[in-house]
């Protein structure tokens, strides 16, 4: 009897084993499957579509040479005769969509693509990027104008010629001289007293020399200064001037002449 039921213990604890280690197995099983289906679900693939429209010409003129670029060139999509154009096979997360064109210029877009495949156009924002401003899907890119790849020569204005600093220079005293009577009325006593007492503060050193005459004195030629002898120079070959005297003798001279030999 107490073999058969330890026996029949044995068989149930087994059986009890089996059936916790097939639960087991099935539960991890199932969490597989889940993490495998949510992984699908975070490798979604979408179509990014719009239209490019440049208003004054056909789509037939300018699309052979313009691009779609999806964040940067990742994603490189082509523009059909209509206008259209798709991305294709474009996971999900925050793109920015931008038109290639040599002549022709567009304003980029912002793409938002969720995990379950919903996606969001908003406008490019560098400076406050929390700013949300959303447009229509599917987007809609129109031409805002042209690309300048050249400076263009500066040319003659009335404004430049104003704005010189010689013609300032001239034109402000002018001014000043026209507009400065008609401000200040001479005939007020009490201006007529301040003018006078600030030119009496400006006179009012009367040893320091006058600017107009120091200059005056610098720029004009010198005076020519006679001989110290202050007598007139006797010219070559003629009679000796006589200053309203007797002749000088020519004897004492000559006693001079032959003293000092």
């Amino acid at each position: 009897m107490k073999t058969r039921v330890r026996s029949r213990v044995c068989a149930c604890v087994a059986l009890l084993l089996l059936f916790v280690v097939h639960a087991s197995f099935s539960h991890e099983d199932i969490k597989l499957l889940e993490d495998y289906e949510t992984s699908e679900d975070l490798d979604v693939r979408v179509q990014v579509s719009g239209r490019a429209v440049v208003p004054w010409l056909r789509a037939q003129d300018w699309i052979s040479s313009a691009r779609v670029l999806l964040d940067g060139d990742k994603h490189v999509g082509f523009i059909r005769d209509d206008g259209g154009f798709t991305v294709s096979d474009v996971p999900s997360g925050s793109y920015v969509l931008e038109i290639s064109s040599p002549t022709y210029r567009f304003q980029p877009v912002r793409v938002d693509i969720t995990t379950t495949g919903k996606m969001r156009a908003r406008v490019v924002n560098y400076i406050k990027t929390s700013e949300v401003i959303r447009l229509p899907y599917p987007l809609q890119m129109r031409c805002v104008g042209l690309h300048s790849y050249f400076i263009p020569r500066e040319t003659w204005g009335w404004s430049d010629f104003l704005m010189n600093p010689m013609v300032l220079m001239m034109v402000l005293p002018l001014l000043i001289i026209v507009l400065l009577p008609k401000v200040i009325n001479p005939s007020d006593p009490e201006m007529r007293r301040e003018m006078e007492q600030s030119m009496n503060m400006l006179n009012s050193n009367q040893e320091l020399p006058d600017v107009s005459e120091l200059v005056t004195k610098f720029f004009s030629p010198p005076k020519s200064q006679g001989r110290p002898g202050g007598g007139a120079r006797v010219p070559r070959g003629g009679a000796p001037s006589v200053r309203g005297g007797a002749p000088r003798r020519r004897g004492k001279t000559n006693m001079a002449v032959s003293y000092t030999e």
